[in-house]
């Protein structure tokens, strides 16, 4: 995980060294169409009808601006069209192909397409809602550009080198599309939209059951379909089957929308179908349908300079050694270029990978230290309070023992005395009860002395008288 944070921080901070990076954010569902890149469409209203949950908004950006938009399916990882504007031929430059971290870890803190081999590692699930490099090496096809290249200029052309905007083409169909493509926009449809800037175009793909190594879907259908929203304006659909590659059919926008998903509409009131210039697309379709023979012409035309073309033969075989031998120069200066980049990169790295460690060890260093600070200067009024409520409450407690002792010192004595004192008074006080008392027992003891004398006296009469009735005769007793 450590490992991981530090290099999530040398990459954003080669980010930050070179500013010229592709960038590529997924739009998000609480915003409105594709965002900043709704300028791609007529009325800044994007096609309707692609609503399914696989379906990923993804607005292309490069040096901080809008390029082109895309709808990406990560059901069959390609994109199902990429909306872009013409600006300009250029010569092709060197491919730098590019993912989105997003589409497969939407927690993750990329928020810019990235070189694939940079993110291994850090972004959690990658490839699992997109296609790779990997996915097409070892096969029979290659990375084909909905948004051509060739029809872009400087920053919008390096914008289009994403896997975002690819999907699988045999060599042949990839340059036979983007051959084709190129030659109508530039020839037919540029030519004839008054104003260049209001030119809009859409360039998707039909998917597949045929897929790449069981996972990037192979299109059945390739198809351009072009909006001149402007005054005479027109709109026009062109397809490309997969099966036939010379083949490039030109059809009304309707009747395209009818071979796409059901209700989809792609230009916003169908580029104003009702006002279009009648004259303006038939003289499209004219030019559309000169370029499709003039590609046939021009296959004859190269036979026949072919075969009469002897001195042209003769002069490329002698030049053909010293273009072999400037191509070969060139290609070791690009190599050796790349090398010291490598070179460089790898010093960078390292260099700000020691930087980095060191930097944060500081850091954590500075966050124990002031921790400790802080919860020491926290403790101090706590403590100090503590302290201060110990010694007031033993203050207390040493008043209230005083006070309790001087109270049962002073309480001694008083009583003492006062017992003392009261002792005179009770004992002479108490001399007529005694007094009254061995009088009384006196008394009561001669009385009980006579009385238990009668008593005596009375028994032995009593007897006495008893007897006598018992055994002196009656008769005796009358005379």
């Amino acid at each position: 995980k450590e490992w991981t944070m530090k290099t999530s921080m040398v990459f954003l901070l080669c980010i930050s060294v070179f500013p010229g990076f592709s960038q590529g954010r997924v739009v998000g569902k609480d915003e409105a169409g594709f965002a900043e890149c709704n300028v791609f469409f007529p009325g800044q209203v994007p096609p309707e009808g692609f609503t399914e949950p696989f379906h990923v908004k993804i607005c292309q950006q490069y040096n901080k601006e809008p390029r082109f938009a895309t709808l990406y399916s990560t059901k069959d990882k390609i994109p199902l069209y990429s909306a872009f504007k013409y600006t300009k031929p250029a010569q092709n430059k060197e491919e730098n192909w590019l993912v989105e971290p997003q589409i497969d870890d939407p927690e993750n803190d990329l928020h810019e397409m990235v070189r694939e081999a940079d993110i291994i590692g850090t972004v959690a699930n990658l490839g699992a809602n997109q296609a790779l490099t990997s996915d097409y090496v070892g096969s029979s096809y290659e990375r084909g550009l909905l948004n051509p290249s060739l029809l872009n200029e400087e920053d919008f052309q390096m914008a289009t080198y994403t896997l975002t905007n690819a999907v699988p083409l045999s060599p042949s169909l990839s340059k036979s599309w983007h051959r084709d493509i190129g030659r109508v926009v530039e020839q037919a449809l540029v030519p004839h939209c008054s104003k260049k800037d209001h030119l809009y175009l859409l360039a998707g793909a039909i998917p597949s059951g045929v897929r790449v190594k069981g996972k990037v879907s192979v299109p059945e259908t390739l198809w351009l379909a072009a909006c001149c929203d402007a005054r005479e304006g027109w709109s026009l659909g062109l397809v490309k089957k997969m099966n036939d590659e010379n083949s490039l059919a030109d059809l009304t926008v309707g009747e395209l929308e009818k071979q796409l998903l059901a209700g989809v509409h792609l230009f916003k009131g169908n580029c104003g179908e009702d006002n279009q210039s009648q004259e303006k697309t038939e003289a499209v379709l004219q030019a559309v349908s000169q370029i499709r023979s003039g590609e046939q012409v021009g296959t004859s035309d190269d036979e026949e300079a072919k075969d009469s073309g002897l001195v042209r033969k003769v002069v490329g075989i002698i030049a053909t050694p010293f273009i072999k031998l400037l191509e070969l120069l060139i290609y070791v200066f690009v190599e050796l270029v790349k090398f010291v980049f490598y070179f460089l990169w790898l010093v960078i790295k390292r260099v700000g990978g020691t930087v980095l460690d060191g930097v944060y060890s500081l850091w954590n260093g500075v966050v124990s230290y002031l921790k400790a600070i802080s919860m020491v200067l926290i403790s101090i009024p706590y403590d100090l309070g503590r302290v201060i409520i110990n010694i007031f409450l033993g203050f207390l407690q040493i008043v209230q023992d005083v006070a309790s002792l001087t109270y049962r010192i002073l309480c001694i004595p008083v009583g003492f005395v006062l017992h003392l004192a009261a002792f005179p008074y009770h004992s002479i006080c108490a001399i007529p009860s005694v007094l009254k008392d061995v009088a009384t027992g006196i008394g009561g003891t001669f009385s009980l002395v006579i009385d238990a004398t009668a008593a005596i006296l009375h028994g032995f009469y009593y007897l006495a008288g008893h007897i006598v009735k018992r055994f002196v005769p009656k008769g005796s007793s009358a005379d």
